[in-house]
């Protein structure tokens, strides 16, 4: 190659990391692009009298056993009875329970009535002692004796009910 194909090819390395230094420091400290506000869930009602069925329930399931993934497991079985799926942790309150809690402070809620029948033994129903998500949510004890394998899925709905089902938007 001559000098001043080498020279060439020298100045446009030189040009394209000039620009790609400008470039860099430009990005470095653009604002970032808003993005909108989305709701993260859409209020569906369901009105006295109507069919609540375990795909417009939101359940949360928090472990209080020493049986390390038991809140996951149970929240991947209800998911397969149609509930929507929350958060699987370990129970951050002081509330304890045997088999199963149902955290609520409406024992006659529909949704509460719902989540409480797919379990077999005494489910008891209290309120929580730390925030807690949207939906229900309940705790799994170390006596947990299971989901039952023929639960009615649907309840029809003793009062009107709204419930929070995710939005999920699509590009």
């Amino acid at each position: 190659m001559n000098k001043a194909a080498q020279r060439l090819v020298v100045m446009a390395a030189a040009g394209i990391f000039v620009m790609g230094t400008m470039l860099g420091i430009k990005l470095s400290f653009a604002s970032p692009e808003s993005v909108a506000d989305e709701p993260a869930c859409e209020i569906k009602k369901v009105a006295r009298g109507e069919v609540l069925s375990s795909n417009l329930v939101m359940v949360h399931v928090y472990n209080s056993s020493r049986r390390t993934g038991a809140a996951n497991r149970v929240k991947i079985n209800l998911e397969r009875k149609g509930f929507l799926g929350g958060v699987a942790k370990n129970n951050p309150g002081k509330v304890r329970t045997k088999n199963v809690t149902v955290l609520t402070t409406d024992p006659d809620d529909p949704r509460v009535r719902l989540v409480a029948a797919q379990f077999e033994g005494k489910v008891e129903r209290v309120p929580a002692d730390f925030e807690m998500e949207d939906g229900i949510s309940i705790l799994i004890g170390p006596k947990y004796e299971g989901l039952k394998k023929d639960s009615n899925t649907k309840i029809k709905a003793g009062r009107d009910v709204s419930v929070c089902v995710p939005a999920i938007t699509l590009p």
